[in-house]
């Protein structure tokens, strides 16, 4: 016979006691608390990725933050401080060369000295059909959204093994449902769906854990960078209230506790995952 008796931990969270016939206890304690994790965070000057960078501050991690924007990136940086009363390291690359990629990973290691989160947030978007989206376009995109993460993932496995660490990936609802106009950055997020569940059952027997998030429309600056003028931004957000079961777009700060989630011992029990946080647009179809 097993008994259960709940207390809850400073984040209101339940510390479970599961007591056996036996007398044997064994704790389960869910715990949201980074202190002495670092968590290493591509795409950090902006958006989702900044909204992420701020979120770990606030649970104690150590943060190692790229980006190809020198500026945001600081002023992320900045922020991260005052808020952890801990520096960042901020490392400017271009995560679609190679070299930038072998350095991100080895500074965060030398410097911070180990690697336990790595959070795949760096992507790109742009507008595009089968009719006018070149090659070039595509070879941009999938170098950006899929390579990059292949070989990020790659350098960075053999430090995350060493802390049985865990990837969350950035992927979208455009992975998991399609929609007309985005073509090469849909195949691109469909690409990172499977590429999150494999890489979860390669790294399971090694107690890696990789897991990916699907947000649907996020109020960040990345549709605007994709091609879109105030006005139609204007309206395309007007829309969400039709095409997001919620009836409105998300923030970054609700993808990001989401990524904070999946990163933590809360979900230590799961692995292979892609979760839409998208205001329920993924379950919706028109009628």
């Amino acid at each position: 016979m097993i008994k259960k008796k709940f207390k809850f931990n400073q984040f209101r969270l339940p510390v479970i006691t599961l007591l056996t016939d036996k007398t044997k206890v064994v704790r389960l304690q869910n715990k949201m608390d980074f202190e002495g994790k670092v968590v290493l965070i591509t795409g950090a000057s902006s958006g989702i990725g900044e909204g992420t960078a701020k979120y770990f501050a606030k649970l104690g991690a150590s943060l190692a933050l790229s980006g190809r924007n020198v500026e945001n990136l600081n002023k992320v940086g900045a922020v991260c401080e005052e808020i952890s009363k801990r520096k960042p390291l901020l490392l400017v690359a271009d995560i679609t060369k190679e070299e930038d990629n072998q350095r991100i990973i080895d500074e965060t290691v030398t410097q911070l000295g180990k690697l336990d989160v790595l959070v795949n947030n760096a992507g790109i978007l742009a507008n595009g059909s089968i009719e006018n989206t070149s090659l070039e376009q595509y070879d941009v995109i999938m170098n950006t959204n899929v390579r990059a993460v292949y070989h990020l993932t790659m350098l960075a496995v053999p430090h995350l093994i060493k802390t049985k660490g865990n990837i969350v990936n950035l992927s979208s609802v455009a992975g998991n449902r399609s929609f007309p106009g985005i073509l090469a950055y849909g195949m691109s997020k469909a690409a990172i769906d499977q590429f999150t569940r494999c890489t979860a059952l390669e790294l399971a027997p090694k107690q890696v854990r990789v897991n990916a998030v699907n947000p649907g429309v996020i109020i960040t600056d990345i549709h605007k960078r994709g091609g879109m003028d105030e006005q139609a931004y204007a309206a395309f957000l007007e829309k969400c209230k039709q095409t997001h079961a919620l009836g409105r777009p998300g923030l970054p700060e609700e993808v990001a506790a989401t990524i904070a989630f999946l990163a933590s011992d809360c979900a230590s029990f799961i692995t292979g995952v892609t979760l839409n946080v998208d205001g329920g647009r993924h379950a919706m179809c028109p009628r």
